[in-house]
């Protein structure tokens, strides 16, 4: 069988017959993938031409909509996924974690593109800079979607999740993308992307495969592209020293291999339950996908004084893994991905054992159950113990991508920061300590050379998801050696998809082009009461301007008693001395609800319910004898996907201004409404 290309919109096979890609666990042949014969410039062009006008003329929320639609169709398909995942020698808790975690990737950027992003095609991003004297003048910026396309080129070990936690970001920022699988494990990777093109949920042109060589593709990337890079740091800076990536500027994100650690604390004893908890983490991430991971523990930093007794937990744990294809009962870890990580992972350990002596394993007495040893690619766990790690460098600086972990010691806390800082960067760094001081101390002193820090101890352990284990909503990188790149990180890493530009010009001019009402800009008043309106018949800017209410001393006497604030400056003009107050006050709250008082309509119509308060700042403060009134300001709409138990609704941000006899603002504040929409 040879792997197809899915290009322009078409399954296309490679020319000649190809690579070989076989089994891991028996070596039969599964595939042949070639890309030869592609035109790679057309694949871009397409991207550009057909998908990203296609992707950026939707709102995030339509985007976010395509994700969770996607997903689910994922999700019914997975089986088929897990059968073929079987090759590549992952178990099922492997495969668990590529299939499913990728699919939840979907889900969670889905979820989060509706929560945390406008129903427009663009962002407004932060709050406006009033950059003159009368604020006639002003700044905002905007993010919105490049008009390239994201070339993904991944990494072996998750075909699965690798593509999806890429796509689920630049799909909701609104970009297409061209994924290029490592051709060892690409036929899991076609596999899913066949059934993404079946679902037809995407439009054309917004997903292109290449299976094999990605040939001269980065020829052809220019300076509305992205260039993401999971693999070896070595292959990774030689894309990211391509001329065109540097002619260009192209955004280049990549995340490389690191040498990753895991630090006991040394406030912990054997018989502490942090202890137990370190010496399973550490194990785990030996062999869970055969420590065929970005994030596995390479480097395990102990106190000194505990070195024997974490040599000797670790392995009598990790001598209960039985080898073997992991699909035979019993068998906890399976094979490499293939032959040539076999004959990889064997040359860095040997450079190892130079400087640091083998304390658990054997490159070549082990037994597996189940597979074929010689042309399976099974490979032993291996933990080794650098006694000098100061002066053995080797520890530091190169990786056996496999199921391989140092242990070395450290003296102080300090010495424990100065040995994961020797890895030049890092995406996970862990420290299991039940001492919050000791925490402290190893954040703070390891934080710049890590993209993720995981604390764990006896209160966290239990709802913990792992070292080895990125999150959507979390940032998946680091700097340095581990690449100078993040993934993920919640609505984060849409952004790397987008441009972030800075406009400036009058509030009325900003307020029309971001939908988003700017401070002094022009403000519309109508004869019917806003709250009597449809959210579709609401303008940005319409302004309700309200009658006014002097505010008396029963108001602020009545107010304490029924709220119970008794503050001083409310109850007791004889404390004023010394205070910043002159006079008895008002509560500010008494005052944004005196606010509401003068806008609200009290009819029932459109305006369904009080959503919420986002921001509320108390200016100047309110004597008795003052007179308040309010402008209401429709600030921001935001439309709401429609559940089948609800009415057909919207979310509008109201600006109230509250301000006294003298014009001045007293208390400003943004209050969301839900309205009903005409529709549905």
């Amino acid at each position: 069988m040879k792997l197809k290309n899915y290009a322009l919109g078409q399954w296309v096979e490679g020319e000649g017959e190809g690579t070989p890609l076989y089994n891991a666990i028996n070596g039969e042949l599964v595939a042949h993938a070639t890309s030869k014969g592609l035109d790679f410039k057309g694949m871009m062009e397409y991207a550009r031409s057909v998908g990203s006008p296609a992707l950026r003329k939707l709102t995030f929320h339509e985007r976010a909509r395509m994700l969770k639609a996607l997903a689910l169709y994922l999700n019914e398909k997975k089986d088929i996924f897990y059968k073929l995942s079987a090759a590549t020698g992952a178990g099922k808790g492997d495969s668990w974690v590529d299939i499913e975690g990728g699919i939840g990737n979907l889900f969670v950027m889905s979820g989060k593109g509706r929560r945390e992003l406008p129903n427009t095609p663009f962002h407004v991003d932060g709050k406006p800079e009033i950059t003159s004297k009368n604020g006639t003048f002003i700044g905002q910026h905007i993010c919105v979607p490049l008009e390239g396309v994201a070339v993904h080129i991944n990494a072996f070990n998750f075909p699965c999740w690798g593509m999806l936690e890429k796509l689920a970001v630049n799909f909701l920022a609104g970009v297409p993308a061209i994924v290029k699988p490592a051709t060892s494990t690409s036929y899991l990777t076609e596999l899913m992307v066949q059934e993404i093109v079946k679902s037809n949920i995407l439009p054309a042109g917004a997903l292109q495969l290449i299976c094999g060589s990605a040939g001269d593709i980065l020829d052809h990337v220019d300076m509305q592209d992205v260039v993401t890079f999971t693999g070896s740091a070595q292959t990774g800076k030689m894309l990211k020293a391509h001329p065109k990536v540097i002619e260009n500027s192209v955004r280049f994100n990549m995340e490389a291999d690191s040498l990753n650690c895991c630090i006991l604390g040394n406030d912990v004893t054997p018989d502490m339950e942090e202890f137990g908890l370190f010496i399973k983490e550490v194990s785990k991430e030996l062999t869970t996908k055969a420590g065929q991971r970005c994030t596995a523990i390479r480097r395990t930093i102990v106190p000194e004084h505990l070195v024997e007794a974490v040599i000797d937990a670790l392995k009598k744990r990790i001598a209960t893994t039985k080898i073997g294809d992991p699909y035979v009962e019993g068998v906890r870890m399976g094979p490499l991905a293939s032959r040539g990580q076999v004959a990889d992972v064997r040359e860095k350990v040997v450079q190892l054992k130079q400087t640091s002596e083998v304390v658990y394993g054997d490159l070549d007495n082990f037994e597996i159950t189940g597979g074929d040893r010689e042309r399976g690619a099974f490979f032993a766990s291996m933990l080794l113990y650098n006694n000098k790690p100061f002066q053995n460098l080797d520890s530091h600086n190169i990786e056996a991508f496999g199921p391989v972990s140092t242990v070395m010691p450290y003296k102080t806390a300090a010495d424990a920061c100065a040995l994961a800082k020797l890895g030049k960067g890092s995406l996970v760094g862990s420290i299991f300590t039940a001492s919050d001081d000791f925490a402290t101390e190893i954040v703070m002193g390891t934080a710049a050379y890590h993209g993720r820090l995981y604390i764990i101890n006896r209160h966290s352990a239990g709802e913990a998801t792992g070292h080895g284990s990125p999150l959507a909503h979390l940032v998946h990188g680091g700097p340095g050696r581990a690449g100078g790149g993040e993934e993920m990180g919640g609505v984060r890493g849409v952004f790397h998809y987008m441009q972030r530009t800075a406009l400036q010009g009058s509030p009325t001019t900003l307020t029309a082009i971001t939908q988003v009402y700017m401070p002094k800009a022009e403000q519309t008043e109508d004869i019917i009461h806003p709250f009597r309106k449809f959210f579709e018949d609401l303008k940005i800017g319409e302004t309700l301007v309200t009658h006014k209410r002097t505010v008396t001393e029963t108001d602020v006497v009545n107010f304490a008693n029924i709220s119970g604030d008794n503050f001083y400056a409310h109850t007791d003009v004889t404390s004023l001395e010394g205070s910043i107050f002159t006079s008895r006050v008002a509560h500010g709250y008494f005052v944004i609800s005196a606010a509401a008082g003068l806008f609200v309509d009290p009819k029932k119509g459109p305006v369904l319910a009080n959503y919420g308060l986002d921001e509320l700042r108390f200016i100047k403060p309110v004597y008795v004898g003052a007179t308040i009134g309010v402008r209401l300001t429709v600030k921001e709409k935001i439309y709401k996907d429609k559940r089948e138990d609800e009415a057909a609704q919207g979310v509008v941000k109201w600006q109230v201004d509250v301000y006294d006899e003298t014009g001045e603002t007293v208390a400003l504040a943004t209050i969301l409404t839900l309205v009903a929409r005409r529709e549905g």
